[in-house]
This record gives structure tokens, C-alpha cells and sequence, in this order.
């Protein structure tokens, strides 16, 4: 097993929990962890990251870096690579993560595995497991040697939480016909919906079947039980309802008393979104949905039977 590089992320000033997560997962591979901290005046970050799990942790620290844009980060991650000699290159499947890692697999001519929740070595091979079919499969893909790109659901391994003898390497990058200009952030308009602090949410998947029986079916049992309404990612992608109700690593992380998924299969960033919720209620019709690996009580019946029987039955018991 060779040299494994991370690609660290930011924000706020600080390094994400996601990032040393893929530090937990490339000490599982067994090579050598290094890894590369993208921004301007980052040293002092990258240095704590380094004393935490990192190894030797490349500094790329340009003013041109400050904020994301994909040509400089898509040359820093290159430099880095060839800095580190790395063999894989891990990811968190975020949009930075989505944006860049095709350009970085690309440029190197390597394997490169997507929205992965977990790796291994086997056989001195590289395998990585995905879910396919709305989570209903597993794909275990095997990279032939060489090199070879992932990037990691966010919440797919625990943090870590050690410390190591990592240092830091100034890593010069050539920012020269870089094509893209970062302009500004626009954050969307606060709709007064904050799932993170509801006591019970009731979320509705793709096994609702269309926007409109949401309102007729998913809102009246979360509001007899005084929760929120929440929804899976492919919900909110479809325009069904807006992002301000998606929970998953790419919405909102809920932790609620009560948690009842309706007609979500459990797709790794779903899991990854409500898993640590008090107690999750499945509904759905697919026996073998991944959904109920996590919850406390499966129903297995039709949405559209079980739910509004259990919202009169709530509202009976209220009188």
C-alpha cells in the first residue's frame, strides 16, 4: 500500500468534521496518510489538522486560493498529488467534492469512484462500496492498481479523534491561467423552517409519489404529533418540496425524539442525515429497504394506508 492523500475542507475558519472522517478511513487502508489544505493564510489550520491525523499536511496558501473556485483547487490537488507521490486520493462527497474530483481523476488517468460509504484493500486492490438503485444494492467496484480517486459520504466512518506527528510542507501551485473568477456567496432566504431543532419530524421519500400528497398525507400526521415535515434528497431534487426540508449530508442533520420516515428507501446520505435520532419509525413497502437497518420500529405496508391511519389514531388519542 502506497501514499493516500486527503483533500481537507473548510469552513468557517475551521476544518470540516467530514475531513477527518476520510482521515479514520485512510488509516484503515494502512499506506500513508498525507493530505492538503486549500485557502489563504491556512498555515495555522493545516498545522492542527496535521497534529491531528493528518501526516505530513501540504500547505497550498495563495491569496488566488482564498476561496473555492475549481481550476485553482483542480491545480493545488495536482501539485499535491505529485508532492505526496500518492497512489488514492480521498474526498468528501460535497459539492466541492463533486465539482473537482472528475477533473482530478481525469488529469491523472485514474479509477474514480463516486458517493462511496466505504473502502477497503483486498488482495493488495483497492475496493470501494457504493449504493446503487435508490440504496436497494450494494456495488463493490474493484480498482485494478494504479491510481485511483474516492470521494466519501460525509458521515460514512467516525471522526478521528487522535493525534499524530504530523508536520507541514509549503506546497507551491501555479495559479497561471486559472479561467475561473470567484465572484460571491448568496446564501438562500431564511424560510423559518429549522428541522435541527424539532422534537419529532415526519419525512416523506420518492415513495410519496407526488408533490401534492404531501400536503394531503406527509404535513397532517407531522403536525397532529406538533413536529416539522421533512423530506429525502431525490424529494427536494425532484422540485416536490423546497431544500429548506431535505435531511441528509447535503441538507440538514436532525436529531429529533421522533423520527418517522415515509416511503424513504435509505440511501447512505439520507442514514447519514437522521441515524442518530431517539427513535426512527420506517414505513415502507420494500421489505429489503435500507432504511430499516437503522430504525427502532419497521412497518412494512403502503404509505398511503398506514400513514393516515396513524394520524387519526394520533388525533383520537388527543380527543
Amino acid at each position: 500500500m502506497g501514499n493516500i492523500l486527503i483533500v481537507a475542507e473548510m469552513q468557517g475558519g475551521k476544518i470540516r468534521e467530514c475531513s477527518y472522517e476520510l482521515v479514520t478511513l485512510a488509516r484503515s487502508l494502512g499506506g500513508t496518510v498525507k493530505s492538503v489544505v486549500i485557502g489563504s493564510g491556512v498555515g495555522a489550520v493545516a498545522a492542527a489538522f496535521a497534529s491531528k491525523g493528518g501526516g505530513e499536511t501540504f500547505v497550498a496558501d495563495a491569496p488566488g486560493l482564498a476561496n473555492y473556485n475549481v481550476d485553482g483547487w483542480n491545480k493545488a490537488i495536482r501539485a499535491a498529488v505529485t508532492a505526496s507521490a500518492a497512489d488514492i486520493v480521498l474526498l468528501s462527497n460535497t459539492p466541492i467534492g463533486w465539482d473537482v474530483s472528475p477533473r482530478i481523476a481525469a488529469g491523472l488517468d485514474a479509477a474514480f469512484v463516486s458517493d462511496c460509504f466505504n473502502a477497503k484493500m483486498e488482495g493488495g486492490k483497492l475496493v470501494a462500496f457504493r449504493r446503487v438503485f435508490n440504496g436497494k444494492l450494494d456495488a463493490q467496484l474493484t480498482c485494478e492498481p494504479g491510481k485511483a480517486v474516492l470521494t466519501m459520504q460525509p458521515g460514512c466512518k467516525e471522526p478521528f479523534s487522535g493525534s499524530s506527528d504530523g508536520k507541514t510542507t509549503p506546497l507551491a501551485v501555479d495559479l497561471s491561467g486559472v479561467r475561473v473568477k470567484f465572484v460571491e456567496i448568496k446564501q438562500a432566504q431564511a424560510t423559518g423552517i429549522d428541522l435541527t431543532k424539532a422534537e419529532i419530524v415526519v419525512s416523506g421519500g420518492r415513495g410519496v409519489g407526488a408533490p401534492e400528497k404531501f400536503p394531503e398525507v406527509i404535513k397532517p400526521l407531522a403536525d397532529a404529533l406538533g413536529g416539522a415535515m421533512g423530506a429525502s434528497r431525490p424529494v427536494v431534487d425532484a422540485g416536490w418540496l423546497p431544500h429548506a426540508h431535505q435531511v441528509g449530508s447535503s441538507g440538514q442533520v436532525v436529531t429529533p425524539k421522533l423520527y418517522i420516515a415515509c416511503g424513504i428507501s435509505g440511501a447512505i446520505q439520507h442514514l447519514v442525515g437522521m441515524k442518530n435520532s431517539n427513535y426512527i419509525i420506517a414505513i415502507n413497502k420494500d421489505a429489503d429497504a435500507p432504511i430499516f437497518e437503522v430504525a427502532n420500529l419497521g412497518v412494512v405496508g403502503d404509505l398511503f394506508e398506514v400513514v393516515p391511519a396513524l394520524t387519526a389514531a394520533v388525533k383520537a388519542a388527543k380527543g
